[in-house]
C-alpha cells in the first residue's frame, strides 16, 4: 500500500469516526436520560472532536475490515476506544499529572474550561466508552459485548493505562533511572495496552479465527511499543508548532524513556525493530494482502512527525 493511499485511508476512517462521535456526544438527551448538562457536553466535545489522527479507531476498523467486517459495528467500537483515549488525555494534562497547557495546538480542557469541568468531562468520556460497547447496536451477541468491555477494562485500568501512569509518576521520583525491562513494562501498560486492544477489538468484532488472535496480539504489542518510542523521539527532537504541544518535557521531568536510557539512535533502532516485529506478526495471521493496511500502519507509526 502506497504512503499516500494510506494517508487517504487514515483520513477517511478518521472522518467517519468524527461523525460517529459527533452523534454520540450530542446535546439532546437520549432515551432514559433526564438531562445532558450543556457545559459538560461542551467540554467533552472540545476534547474529542476536531483533532487527532484517530489511530486507535483506525486500527479497530482496519483490523475488522481485514477479516471481512465493515460498517457501524467496528465504527462504534472505535468510537468507544476514542472516548476512553480522550478521557486519558484530559486527565494526563491536569496540573496534578503532566500539567500541560496545550494539546493539539489548543488550550487543554482544564485551561479552556476549569479543572473541575475537565475532571468530570474525562469521567463522562470514560464511562460513555463502556456504555457504547455494552449496547446491542455494537454487537448482537452479548458474549462479544462482554468480551469487548472486559478487554477495554483490562487495557485501560489497573494493569493497563492507569497502572502505567502510576509507574510513570513513580519513575519521575525514583532515585535511579529505570532499566530497559522496567521502561518496556511501563510503556506497554501506559500506552501500548490501549493500542494493542484496538487491534484485538477489531478481530473480536469481526469474529477473527482463533489462529489469528495470537499474531494480532503480537502485532498490537509491537506497534504500541514502537508508537511510544516514536512519541518520545518527537518530544526530544520535534517542533512544538508542528506537534501542537510542548516539547522537551520528558527530560525536564525525568521521564523514563528509551531516548533517555539508550539515546536517540538506540531508540530509533529499537523502534524500527519493533516495526519489523509488527509486520512479521501480520504475515503470521494468514491475511496476506488483506493485511497490507495494518502493515502500513506499523510503518506510519515509525515515520510520523506529529
Amino acid at each position: 500500500m502506497k504512503t499516500n493511499a494510506f494517508a487517504d485511508r487514515l483520513a477517511e476512517v478518521g472522518a467517519t469516526i468524527e461523525v460517529e462521535l459527533d452523534a454520540i456526544i450530542g446535546f439532546a438527551p437520549r432515551d432514559g436520560e433526564p438531562a445532558r448538562p450543556k457545559r459538560l457536553i461542551e467540554a467533552m466535545r472540545y476534547a474529542i472532536l476536531g483533532g487527532g489522527k484517530r489511530l486507535r479507531p483506525f486500527l479497530v476498523v482496519e483490523t475488522a475490515r481485514a477479516f471481512g467486517a465493515e460498517g457501524a459495528r467496528p465504527r462504534r467500537v472505535g468510537a468507544a476506544i476514542e472516548c476512553l483515549h480522550g478521557y486519558s488525555l484530559i486527565h494526563d494534562d491536569l496540573p496534578a499529572m503532566d500539567d500541560d497547557d496545550l494539546r493539539r495546538g489548543r488550550p487543554t480542557v482544564h485551561r479552556a474550561f476549569d479543572e473541575a469541568t475537565a475532571i468530570l468531562a474525562g469521567d463522562a468520556l470514560l464511562t460513555l466508552a463502556f456504555e457504547i460497547l455494552a449496547a446491542p447496536a455494537t454487537a448482537a451477541d452479548g458474549d462479544v459485548r462482554a468480551a469487548l468491555c472486559a478487554g477495554l477494562a483490562r487495557a485501560s485500568g489497573l494493569a493497563g493505562m492507569v497502572g502505567g501512569q502510576m509507574l510513570d509518576l513513580a519513575a519521575e521520583r525514583a532515585a535511579a533511572p529505570l532499566d530497559g525491562a522496567a521502561i518496556a513494562e511501563l510503556q506497554a501498560m501506559k500506552t501500548g495496552a490501549l493500542l494493542s486492544f484496538s487491534v484485538e477489538a477489531g478481530g473480536t468484532i469481526a469474529g477473527a479465527p482463533a489462529s489469528a488472535r495470537a499474531p494480532l496480539k503480537r502485532y498490537g504489542d509491537a506497534l504500541g511499543a514502537a508508537f511510544q518510542i516514536a512519541d518520545d523521539l518527537l518530544d526530544a527532537e520535534g517542533d512544538a508548532a508542528t506537534l501542537g504541544k510542548r516539547v522537551g518535557k520528558d527530560a525536564g521531568r525525568n521521564k523514563a524513556t528509551f531516548v533517555a536510557a539508550i539515546g536517540p539512535e538506540g531508540a530509533r533502532a529499537r523502534r524500527d525493530a519493533l516495526v519489523g516485529e509488527a509486520i512479521a506478526a501480520i504475515d503470521a495471521t494468514g491475511l496476506g494482502a488483506a493485511g497490507d493496511t495494518l502493515r502500513e500502519a506499523a510503518r506510519f507509526v515509525a515515520a510520523r512527525r506529529s
